[in-house]
């Protein structure tokens, strides 16, 4: 029982400065229309007990596909939501009294150091076995693994783009940038008294990361090597802009619905997001005429991961609670709950559904997941982050140079990954 408390201090401690960084909006619901799956093999067990932090209609459609399951496989389910700021406190204190259920949602970052905690089942030879494995995109299936194994599956997904002023980039005669050197172009030249060119999310927290990483990526840069050129690259790249004044000063204090907030406003030429602030948009600046186009590349495109994951409790049910997670992965369960909430699908045969590739602002984002790179996935991420986010805040204050930033960054990452 002391080791399970110890384990619960040091989630506390480590978790809970990550956060969810990709909700999608809910939307009303509509009719559902969910398949049978095949009977669960082990028929003794009878009850599943799951948590999630699903909420409005995201948690009613959640619902009812459970209670779909229930029905057809004459078992029950129990569906417990738990807020997401006290979820994983929850979690922690479920695990230090062995009350944890069957299967826990879990945001995807977090999943490798949960999964280290010994919360998750080793699924790699059902996961192996399965036949939908290959539909997935590898970032979203990625970000279930933690040393080479599979502990879950994943189920919503989104990533970030490049949201864009139609009419001030007309005005100004410039086409949605590439890459970076076109970026920077626009970025000045749309800059005005009352614009900033460009706006980025870089609060001292989880945020600022998942908003860095595609920069970071794109340059060729990686987590566990900050202070290499290419990391210093991607984060000169910003520091430049603020200094410049193509970046708002107040990049560091914005959260990511602070600058949809400031694009709405027509306050922010462009700015970089995700696919949950599409009906924001919509619905705080009707008139706005925007697109989206994928982050500018340097080396290469890239992308961050979002989204929510499902893991079996080590030891809880695990037979029937497979057969619940092969369900929740079926072809028609993912489309039907992904078109009923506005996520994006984890799938790649999901995502070629006309409802995704024919909508010129979804197409765009399906493009993008191809690139998407989940956040480790390793068991010390919120510590990496914080190294991430810390050094971003450090660099765009000007407290330090980029390189002395990210040196002192990767001093505390050589630390955590011994």
């Amino acid at each position: 029982m002391k080791l399970k408390k110890c384990l619960a201090m040091l989630i506390v401690s480590s978790l809970l400065f990550s956060a969810c960084t990709g909700k999608a909006p809910s939307t009303p619901k509509g009719n559902v229309t969910v398949p049978k799956p095949t009977p669960p093999t082990n028929v003794a067990a009878k009850e599943l007990n799951i948590w999630t932090y699903f909420s409005g209609n995201e948690q009613t459609m959640f619902g009812e596909l459970s209670n779909t399951f229930a029905k057809n496989n004459d078992v029950k389910v129990n569906v417990e939501y738990i807020p997401f700021g006290d979820y994983k406190k929850q979690i922690s204190v479920a695990l230090a009294s062995d009350s944890l259920p069957d299967i826990i949602m879990i945001d995807n970052p977090d999943h490798a150091a949960f999964a280290s905690m010994g919360v998750f089942e080793d699924i790699t030879d059902k996961i192996n076995a399965w036949e939908a494995k290959d539909k997935y995109f590898d970032g979203p299936l990625a970000s279930t693994m933690l040393d080479g194994k599979y502990y879950g599956i994943p189920v919503t997904s989104n990533c970030l783009a490049l949201f864009y002023n139609e009419k001030m980039l007309a005005d100004a005669g410039i086409t949605p940038p590439t890459n970076w050197d076109e970026l920077i172009a626009a970025a000045k030249k749309l800059t005005t008294n009352e614009v900033f060119g460009l706006g980025v999310a870089s609060p001292k927290n989880e945020e600022a990361t998942f908003q860095f990483l595609p920069w970071m990526i794109a340059a060729g840069g990686s987590y566990d090597q900050l202070n290499s050129p290419e990391v210093i690259k991607a984060m000169t790249l910003w520091t430049n802009l603020i200094k410049d004044g193509a970046m708002s000063k107040e990049t560091i204090n914005w959260g990511q619905g602070d600058i949809q907030k400031q694009f709405s406003a027509s306050k922010l030429a462009m700015f970089v997001g995700g696919p949950w602030m599409i009906g924001q948009i919509q619905e705080d600046a009707p008139d706005l005429t925007w697109g989206v186009a994928k982050i500018p590349q340097d080396k290469q495109f890239a992308s961050v991961l979002g989204g929510e994951n499902m893991g079996i409790v080590k030891g809880k049910n695990v037979d029937l609670a497979w057969d619940f997670l092969k369900y929740l992965g079926d072809f028609d369960t993912v489309k039907n709950f992904i078109s009923q909430t506005g996520y994006f699908p984890p799938r790649r045969d999901v995502a070629q559904d006309p409802i995704w590739t024919e909508d010129p602002i979804k197409k765009v984002f399906m493009d993008q997941m191809q690139y998407a790179m989940p956040r480790g996935p390793h068991p010390k991420w919120p510590e990496i982050s914080a190294a991430i986010y810390t050094a971003l805040q450090e660099s765009l204050t000007f407290t330090k140079t980029p390189e002395q930033a990210a040196n002192d960054a990767q001093k505390i990452v050589d630390t955590l990954l011994k």
